[in-house]
């Protein structure tokens, strides 16, 4: 019997490759970089191909530092970031770089739309906003203003099934990715004609859509050169990275929910029936029947990150003397700094922001300094502050009749007890983590292994591959004392919007 599941992330700043045992344990793993491009104001994109590189180093590189044999691997799994728009040609070829989930250069388009047809009349189809960061605008803007590269344009595809396609040379659209199109019918899970026509958009540039865990093709010989994959090996249709990593937590019951700690924050509540919310995203789960009610923010732990890799000199320099990481000393820092950051409150609307304000043009702010404040102060105010997005968030879903009482969390932020404790205390939910690092190509290995009959179900796979390693429960005097914070934290946006639209 064939031993390993492989589960391939395709992330906004690296590609994660990951080998899993069937009992959820890694073999081994691997990573890759690559760059996004930021050429004009409200613009990031990134090159595909760059993807495909990083994925085959990072497995090759894998297998061999590992010895593992590739022809044991049963199956392999993709998930990836949303809301690509990714044009390829007839023979396969990459037209242009990708605008990703943090552009928002079809903001006019946006506008053009709602003002033509009418926001809720699009809403009614796909349970969504009409948002520039979405895909669907994303394919007006080339048609606008690069005619030529939508005239040349034979499918349009997402980030996992341009691997897939790599991989396979299937062409293909997971269910769960469906959500990036205002054409898509979140009801009955298939593109809706009538809409397609409407918006303007030519439905065979449209993959035809699998559900998540089908195998869509096999390695080819050309991309087992590549990636020193063996030929054959199959390949599912593998879906949002979002919704792999809501299953690699363990959520897949109605009412269990996941908070995200990547590069992007919010969470993932699963339900199992349709409940759309303008101020939400609504998306398919990965698993079949049902759906995921998320927040999606763009402060996540990539707040950390850029404070770390632009101001956090002193802590690497801290760090390394005491054998420990630069994230693990900003922990220390924060963890010194009282509940409410002594007034300090941060907006981290870094990139715009999606819900539930899905404001393009807001600015990250930091709030409350004078001369008493210290890098520790910024810090815990940076933490405090994507916390509490999340918190917006999650008070949107209960006025919208989806309450949450325990946080399932993944993502590298679900690694610092503080960051974590903090989110719990500001939220007041129970928070539990799984494996943090490993929960999204876990997903999405478990997507192969569903596929492959390596697993009888679902629930087969997450209890044979998922563990709770440890839990934070809310300090609820802590809880009292953020409201402050909080109440600020939404004032300052109310009131500073009308400078950032200026």
């Amino acid at each position: 019997m064939k031993k390993w599941l492989l589960g391939i992330d395709v992330g906004t700043s690296a590609c994660k490759v990951a080998l899993f045992s069937p009992d959820g344990q890694v073999a081994a793993q691997g990573s890759g970089d690559y760059k996004v491009y930021y050429p004009e104001p409200g613009w990031a994109e990134q090159n595909p191909e760059d993807w495909w590189q990083a994925i085959c180093g990072a497995v090759r590189t894998m297998l061999l530092e590992s010895q593992i044999d590739p022809s044991d691997i049963a199956g392999i799994g993709i998930d990836g970031q949303g809301w690509s728009a990714i044009a390829i040609d007839k023979k396969g070829t990459v037209l242009c770089n990708t605008p990703i989930w943090m552009d928002t250069r079809a903001h006019e388009i946006c506008r053009e739309l709602r003002d033509r047809i009418g926001e809720e009349k699009i809403f009614e189809v796909c349970g969504n906003p009409l948002q520039p960061a979405y895909t669907l605008p994303k394919i007006l803007w080339y048609k606008k203003n690069r005619p030529a590269v939508y005239q040349k344009t034979y499918k349009i595809l997402q980030s996992n099934s341009f691997i897939a396609y790599r991989l396979t040379g299937a062409i293909t659209q997971d269910v769960s990715q469906g959500y990036a199109y205002q054409c898509f019918d979140m009801r009955k899970g298939c593109w809706d004609k009538d809409t397609c026509d409407l918006l303007g958009i030519d439905i065979n540039m449209l993959p035809d859509i699998y559900p998540c865990h089908h195998v869509v093709g096999e390695v080819t010989k050309e991309a087992a050169e590549l990636t020193g994959l063996a030929v054959g090996t199959p390949v599912v249709a593998g879906g949002l990275d979002a919704a792999c990593g809501t299953l690699g937590a363990g959520v897949i019951h109605p009412g269990e929910t996941q908070e995200q700690g990547g590069q992007a924050g919010g969470m993932s509540i699963c339900i199992d029936d349709y409940r759309s919310d303008p101020r939400l995203i609504l998306s398919y789960h990965v698993v079949p029947d049902l759906w995921l009610l998320q927040g999606g923010t763009v402060g996540g732990g990539g707040v950390i990150r850029w404070f770390e890799q632009e101001f956090g000199a002193y802590e690497r320099e801290t760090a390394a003397k005491g054998g420990l990481s630069s994230m693990a000393e900003m922990d220390r820092e924060a963890d010194l700094i009282p509940v409410g950051s002594d007034g300090m409150v941060f907006l981290p609307y870094m990139a715009g922001e999606r819900s539930p304000i899905w404001d393009t043009q807001s600015k990250g702010v930091y709030y409350g300094i004078d001369y008493a404040k210290t890098r520790a102060h910024f810090i815990r105010a940076s933490m405090e502050g994507v916390a509490f997005s999340l918190k917006h968030n999650l008070d949107t879903a209960s006025s919208a009749g989806a309450d949450v009482e325990v946080l399932c969390a993944m993502g590298g932020a679900a690694n610092s007890r503080v960051w974590t404790q903090m989110k719990a205390d500001v939220t007041g939910k129970k928070i539990v983590v799984p494996s943090s690092d490993t929960a999204t190509t876990l997903g999405a290995a478990i997507l192969a292994g569903v596929g492959t009959g390596v697993f009888s179900s679902f629930e087969d796979a997450v209890a044979r591959t998922v563990a709770i390693k440890r839990e934070h429960l809310p300090d609820m005097e802590k809880f009292k004392k953020y409201q402050d914070s909080y109440h600020t934290y939404l004032l300052l946006y109310e009131n500073l919007k009308g400078i950032m639209h200026r």
